[in-house]
């Protein structure tokens, strides 16, 4: 299955640059995934197309300041460091630019030694493991030092970091941001809950697996990075519940698909509490056995996470309403217009 059976064109300008003022704003494509038929709506009005007994799944992920700005010890070469996530202790997987300036035993110093880190070791995809050093708490040091990792895309500064957040984000660990959920607020799911729709909650800190572009001609040759998830109890549960009354389990974004397909497919389409790492790469053939539907935004051409949208949507509906996303104006991307999958 080539690559470029997912590409589409778009142009420039309708890569969302900032966010809407208001998160409910954005408009909503409404997606039929057995016919392909489009409607075009505004997201404050998702509640419409919600029924009583659904359950909609959030990712709680909170999104690191996790870019930072640093120099080589020994050159004074400025040395930008990303964190994709933590491995033991004060160790963490990075990506580096320029990486090739960075091997073994080199030591890079953050805002004038509050944080220093030494180079121990490659990882796959030509990251760096680095080791950290500082006195009190790293978070508290990252929130001072770091940078919100906005994508490559995203040419404009962001002047309140919380734009880069769900409402409802509170487990530290993303490197990004689980951006299909970026058009709620709590009035919204308020909202929801009086409709009698569930919310129920997961976490997928959203790494190097989720952004990768794939680098093959075949897909079937790209390998996906490990994300670490987690499910409770109480949400396995309420989502077993759901589908034994006859609702439909809804999920707000690409990352909160990935964590309930990587468990239900462990255990004959049931949930329980779970957690670990998932590499899971959906893409057309695959057979959904945790969701019905699912709220998005509009992805990167030849990207995983269109290959997932089309596998649930197939892959010409889904194309097609691409092309007229591109014709009716849609913004694009992390800031940018949702589409939901029913």
């Amino acid at each position: 299955m080539k690559v470029d059976l997912f590409d589409f064109h778009l142009p420039e300008e309708l890569i969302a640059q900032v966010p809407l003022q208001n998160r409910t704003d954005s408009r909503l494509m409404v997606l039929d995934k057995e016919t392909g038929e489009i409607n075009h709506e505004i997201f404050k009005n998702i509640t419409n197309f919600l029924r009583e007994g659904d359950c909609l799944v959030l990712n709680d992920t909170r999104v690191l300041p996790a870019r930072l700005f640093g120099v080589k010890k020994d050159t004074g070469a400025k040395i930008e460091v990303l964190l994709l996530k933590q491995l033991e202790g004060d160790q963490w997987e990075t990506l580096i630019k320029p990486a090739k300036r960075v091997k073994e035993g080199t030591e890079i110093d953050f805002g004038e030694g509050v944080l220093t880190a030494v180079c121990t070791g490659t990882s796959e995809h030509g990251g760096r493991i680095l080791d950290f050093k500082y006195e009190g708490i790293f978070y508290e040091v990252l929130d001072q030092l770091g940078e919100m990792p906005l994508p490559p895309y995203i040419k404009e500064q962001l002047d309140d970091r919380e734009r880069y957040q769900t409402v409802f984000a509170r487990e530290p660990g993303s490197a990004a941001a689980p951006t299909a959920g970026l058009h709620f607020t709590e009035e919204l799911m308020n909202e929801v809950r009086a409709k009698g729709v569930h919310i129920a909650f997961i976490t997928l800190h959203v790494g190097l697996g989720t952004f990768r572009p794939v680098s093959v001609d075949d897909i079937l040759e790209h390998d996906m990075h490990a994300e670490f998830y987690m499910v409770t109890e109480g949400t396995a549960r309420m989502l077993n519940d759901v589908r034994n009354n006859g609702g439909r389990i809804i999920t707000v974004g690409t990352t909160s698909t990935r964590t309930l397909e990587t468990i239900a497919a462990a255990n004959n389409g049931i949930f329980f509490e779970s957690s670990g790492w998932t590499n899971i790469f959906i893409y057309p053939g695959y057979t959904f056995k945790a969701i019905d539907g699912m709220i998005t935004n509009f992805h990167l051409p030849k990207s995983t996470l269109i290959m997932l949208v089309s596998a649930l949507a197939g892959r010409e509906n889904v194309l097609h309403a691409y092309n007229t996303a591109v014709s009716e104006r849609y913004r694009f991307f992390s800031f940018g217009d949702a589409m939901l999958i029913i």
